[in-house]
């Protein structure tokens, strides 16, 4: 043999060893790092993501940790010590193999491509077929650091919720969107054995059950990851604006950014991008006005805007949005931002807190918080008189819209959590959703409210009703009365 065969046969042995053991070359991106070890506390997963981004073999990559036990030394993810028993699934027979199977094991129409997807190939060991589906596994052994054998069983969802009952599992991925009744089963297979459940997917059915569940009302124990185009660094931006051009507007937030397709469901139907404005400096003269919607077991949530009063722009220039937080603590973080600033509250506000009668209103006055001197309501025709219109939420909303539409609502870019609830805010049946719109009702209240809105540098004057006498101090709430 000459130097030159032996050299190539060296980088092709190179090259065969790098390709039958991807697992051990697997840098995660940021996302997929925060994703993977956040099983360590979160039993229940959901990965919802942009497509291209790298999510598919991000499940198959922690699919194969468990199944192997070769854990990388970053990893502070749930480990498993033992063999483990794991089942991955797709939406049909057809796409598990094409997917799921391809992603572990590598391409199933090759029979030489054995070990080239996350499961090194040294740690493949016997593997069943499944009938009727041309080169689909249905189970295979995977050996195990400690010595022991693993099983990794295909299944699909068109099989049915039947098909996911009775046995108990360490590990189930689910990629692509799976319907309730098997998400359920799953999540019941793994109770026993203290696992875990994972899906992979992008949003293509707009807020379902499932993904509805994992955005306004997770469970403890179950945590929602996003990723979009921008946080996977193989997709430049040449190459995002050309795979951007050749999709329908309506599928771009979608396929870009990994969020729910509504489509003419969706309450604001703009391109949010446009009302994005960078940080600006609010000057003395402009009028300010902030608004609360209270919460608990949803968050409570402050916005505060700025109004140009010579071009009628208002700005959103900051919101709060927190869970589960003691009053005082809310308290503290709107007087932290100006504690002249007047707040507008909703209804509830009125209610008591069972100990007294004190309402959640007053208990923010007592607190230092220029709460307004009546719940909210929308700006009264010519001819009604203040505080005795309704609090509708169309009204609004339309408001809103019109101001986006002609450029006279900007919101601060910065405001993740505002632009997070704006592109899921949707109606169904022509109805608002009224979940995870917190940042959006207090939005509302403070944009139906400029008319109270007040600068640091003038009189605070305002309208007074009789109910709104003091009693703790015996003076009036906030300013004194024109």
């Amino acid at each position: 043999m000459d130097d030159l065969t032996e050299l190539f046969e060296l980088r092709d042995a190179a090259l065969k060893a790098k390709a039958t053991n991807r697992l051990n070359y697997y840098k995660p991106y940021l996302y997929q790092f925060e994703f993977h070890n956040g099983g360590h506390d979160h039993p229940q997963r959901l990965l919802m993501a942009a497509n291209r981004v790298g999510k598919t073999f991000c499940g198959a990559a922690e699919m194969a940790y468990h199944l192997t036990g070769l854990y990388p030394e970053w990893w502070e993810g749930r480990r498993f010590n033992h063999p483990v028993k794991a089942w991955a699934g797709g939406v049909s027979n057809d796409k598990t193999r094409d997917v799921c199977q391809a992603e572990l094991l590598g391409d199933p129409g090759n029979p030489l491509a054995m070990g080239t997807g996350a499961i090194p190939l040294e740690c493949i060991g016997e593997s069943t077929r499944k009938p009727g589906v041309p080169n689909a596994r249905a189970s295979a052994l995977i050996k195990h650091i400690s010595g022991g054998w693993s099983k990794l069983v295909f299944k699909s969802y068109e099989m049915g919720h039947e098909a996911w009952m009775g046995e108990s599992v360490h590990v189930i991925w689910l990629d692509e969107e799976p319907p309730q009744a098997i998400v359920s089963q799953a999540m019941t297979r793994t109770v026993d054995t203290g696992g875990l459940t994972y899906m992979t997917f992008t949003p293509e059915n707009g807020v379902t059950q499932v993904v509805g569940q994992f955005i306004n009302d997770p469970k403890p124990g179950q945590a929602l990851y996003q990723a979009t185009w921008d946080d996977a660094p193989h997709l430049t931006k040449n190459v995002q604006e050309q795979i951007l051009g050749a999709l329908p507007p309506h599928e771009r937030d979608m396929r870009s950014r990994g969020l729910p397709m509504m489509g003419s469901g969706l309450v604001f139907p703009i391109n949010l991008e446009e009302i994005m404005i960078d940080a600006i400096a609010i000057p003395d003269y402009w009028g300010r006005i902030a608004a609360i919607d209270f919460g608990w077991d949803h968050p409570t949530a402050v916005v505060w805007a700025a109004h140009d009063r010579d071009t009628d722009i208002v700005y959103i220039y900051d919101c709060y949005r927190a869970k589960n937080v003691l009053p005082a603590v809310v308290a503290q973080a709107i007087k932290a931002r100006g504690d002249w600033i007047k707040v507008i509250w909703p209804h509830d506000g009125l209610r008591g807190d069972g100990r007294g009668g004190i309402t959640t209103a007053d208990q923010f006055r007592k607190m230092g918080v220029k709460m307004h001197y009546q719940k909210f309501c929308n700006p009264p025709a010519p001819d009604e008189e203040e505080g005795k219109t309704n609090n509708s939420v169309e009204p609004g909303i339309q408001h809103m819209l019109e101001r986006m539409v002609t450029g006279r609502l900007k919101i601060v870019r910065t405001l993740n959590d505002w632009f997070e609830e704006a592109r899921m805010y949707h109606r169904k049946e022509g109805s608002i959703v009224p979940m995870a719109d917190d940042l959006m009702s207090a939005t509302r209240y403070a944009v139906q409210s400029l008319r109270f809105a007040t600068t640091n540098i003038e009189p605070q004057r305002e309208q007074y009703a009789e109910s709104d006498f003091d009693l703790y101090t015996g003076g009036r709430y906030g300013g004194w009365q024109s």
